[in-house]
């Protein structure tokens, strides 16, 4: 990674591609990478993606694509040449569609990195024993992270507080992507949460924020604080 640049992504989650272009005004030269997700995706297609490439940003995709083998590949082929910097899936698809994606992103001769969606962020233990019944979370977190690097992805993405399992198992090469990010504790649904110092403290290589930034009363204000933190995190 490069460290002249500042490892943190934009979640732009966001309601309209109107206030998703404002949004990027302000904090182009700020910040080099944007997530965009489901609801922008839907509403400006890879047109909106196009845009923000040609605008200067490395598009995080996150999409968290999970289907059959084949359906990914073709899914993946059609991702590779719009100029991504990376994409997700959710590593529970498995071996198969993680390695017929990571084929088809290798075959293209695509830069696009494809990333593993570990646990969401949003699930507390109550809830993921109700969805995944007879499973430990951490057993689940160490097997998909493990899996991630075997099948040749190039990182994963999860919560700060999963780093110290995710680095028991993971190869040091597989970038870790944080969600979950918060200068202090926020009433939203992300329940696993940390500081970004605490983030790359325990081996983050991306944080991901999107409300604490966009949201603030002052912008500027609030990307100096996160910058502070990142900084003190780094130079541990």
């Amino acid at each position: 990674m490069n460290r002249d640049s500042l490892p943190l992504i934009l979640a732009l989650d966001v309601d309209s591609l109107a206030t998703a272009r404002r949004t990027m005004d302000v904090v182009k030269g700020k910040v080099d990478y944007v997530k965009i997700g489901p609801r922008l995706f839907a509403l400006g297609g890879t047109s909106f993606v196009k845009e923000m490439v040609d605008y200067g940003f490395k598009v995080f995709l996150d999409l968290k694509l999970h289907d059959i083998p084949n359906t990914i590949k073709i899914a993946v082929e059609a991702f590779g040449d719009i100029g991504l910097w990376s994409l997700t899936l959710h590593a529970a698809g498995g071996r198969r569609m993680m390695e017929e994606a990571v084929a088809a992103r290798d075959k293209m001769g695509s830069s696009m990195k494809l990333f593993g969606i570990s646990v969401l962020t949003s699930f507390s233990e109550e809830v993921w024993a109700e969805a995944t019944p007879g499973c430990p979370m951490d057993e689940a977190l160490k097997k998909r992270a493990w899996l991630c690097g075997d099948c040749g992805m190039d990182g994963v993405v999860c919560s700060p507080l999963d780093l110290p399992i995710i680095a028991s198992v993971a190869s040091p090469d597989l970038l870790k992507v944080v969600p979950g990010v918060r200068l202090t504790p926020g009433g939203d649904d992300q329940t696993r949460v940390a500081t970004p110092c605490d983030a790359f403290r325990n081996g983050a290589d991306y944080v991901v924020m999107g409300r604490p930034i966009y949201t603030a009363p002052d912008i500027d204000q609030a990307m100096s604080l996160i910058s502070q933190s990142i900084q003190e995190g780094l130079s541990k």
